[in-house]
């Protein structure tokens, strides 16, 4: 059945009236709570910052508490109660709302309570809905902050079937709600299992590349990654991020290594002028460019392959890895639990951690034949693709149910007259 002959049937020919918030209920302001008055244990209480960080649509739990002493000067929120943080950064935060179904709970300022009689959730989803943020927008105040005050919100109409005929109302609002609720509920349970399979494929991939590049001791070579005719590391420098333009020479910051940049790369994601370029280090194709400070032990040297056709520049901060091995199979050496054994003896720094190149010359590599080094690769790129074409398709696929549940959420609320709206 289509959202818009759900609707007719759920209508079955009542009476909707656009109506005023003002008319429902009433706005009461929150006041007084800040975030260091909370408490191990005692009574429970909610800042407004937390409706955008910690609550979905609707709770029935607090994750803080305050003092009873406190509590007892607060306003508090009582069941069926809709929660609403009034300031945000952003325009589309604003107004953000949380159907509260649990007992008391004291709420803060910069955010207000709507009691009222009817479905608590229903409002939550219209608060989300298009119609209420097309009227929601003429109403926003401030530069930095931007708010709309309880006045404000009292102007904005809301659809309520059958207002003459409460029962029915609720009933209708309930229904409406379940299928809401099963649209997020499905989404929920989608990205549970696309994680679930994201993350096993990894640990699968993980596997088989660790397994791939672990040789016994006298199968293979291991070679300091800085001996003579195995490689050389140099540093990179002399660019920044401010001297980014839209076309030019390639080249790569080591910011990118974490951010952008996989395996490997043919095509850079910024550029440089050609001036620039000409007194900065480079990479050519085959070596790796590797970030050589990190926030954290895990992701300092992580090396991406440069396989594209010309030089490229390369930041401070990174260093260019110019070898005779196969480029790809260095670079899925740098993820393996070999490489980072021995990476973390090196490590130094507190707040920064970074790995010199010196140190990284010292780094043993198994070398295989260039046949050998050749068939690992091949093998690791089809797990690579795969792995990526998990983890690329997880949040397309999430945002189209998320959409999905957007158009049945403003179909649903497309009640008859909805030019009334804007009345």
């Amino acid at each position: 059945m289509s959202g818009l002959n759900l609707l007719e049937k759920l209508l079955d020919g009542v009476d909707v009236e656009w109506m005023s918030l003002g008319d429902i209920g009433n706005f009461i302001r929150g006041n007084g709570l800040q975030k260091k008055d909370f408490v191990e244990s005692g009574f429970p209480a909610i800042h407004y910052g937390q409706i955008y960080t910690r609550y979905g649509l609707s709770a029935d739990k607090t994750f803080n508490y305050v003092s009873p002493e406190l509590a007892n000067k607060l306003r508090k929120a009582q069941k069926n109660d809709l929660l609403l943080a009034t300031t945000s950064e952003n325009d589309a935060d604003v107004v953000k709302p949380l159907a509260w179904l649990g007992d008391k709970a004291a709420i803060s300022g910069d955010m207000m309570l709507f009691r009222h009689e009817q479905n608590v959730k229903y409002l939550a989803h219209f608060f989300q809905s298009e119609i209420f943020q097309t009227q929601k927008m003429k109403y926003i105040t401030g530069a930095k902050v931007r708010r709309v005050s309880s006045s404000d919100l009292a102007k904005i109409k809301i659809p309520i079937p059958c207002s003459n005929n409460p029962e029915k109302s609720l009933a209708i609002q309930s229904e409406i709600v379940r299928i809401l609720d099963s649209f997020t509920a499905l989404t929920a349970e989608l990205t549970a299992e696309l994680t679930a399979e994201l993350t096993m494929r990894k640990k699968q991939y993980n596997y088989y590349r660790d397994q791939l590049l672990s040789f016994e001791d006298g199968e293979v070579e291991h070679l300091p990654m800085g001996q003579e005719g195995v490689g050389v590391f140099i540093r990179g420098g002399s660019f920044q991020k401010k001297d980014f333009i839209e076309t030019g020479a390639g080249c790569i910051h080591y910011g990118q290594i974490f951010t952008h940049y996989g395996t490997y790369a043919d095509k850079t994601k910024t550029y440089i002028s050609e001036v620039l370029a000409t007194k900065c280090r480079k990479a050519q194709p085959g070596n790796l460019v590797i970030a050589t400070t990190s926030e954290n032990d895990e992701d300092v040297c992580k090396a991406v392959a440069w396989v594209g056709s010309g030089e490229i520049a390369v930041s401070s901060d990174a260093c260019i890895y110019k070898h005779h091995l196969n480029p790809k199979y260095v670079s899925y050496f740098f993820q393996t639990e070999r490489f980072q054994e021995q990476k973390r003896q090196y490590i130094t720094g507190a707040k920064v951690r970074r790995v010199n190149a010196d140190s990284l010359a010292r780094i043993l590599i198994p070398v295989p034949s260039q046949e050998e080094q050749a068939r690992i690769v091949a093998i690791l790129d089809k797990f690579d693709t795969l792995t990526s074409s998990i983890t690329e398709g997880l949040p397309r696929e999430i945002e189209l149910r998320q959409k999905q549940y957007e158009y049945y959420r403003d179909l649903l609320f497309s009640f008859p007259k909805p030019d009334a709206a804007s009345h």
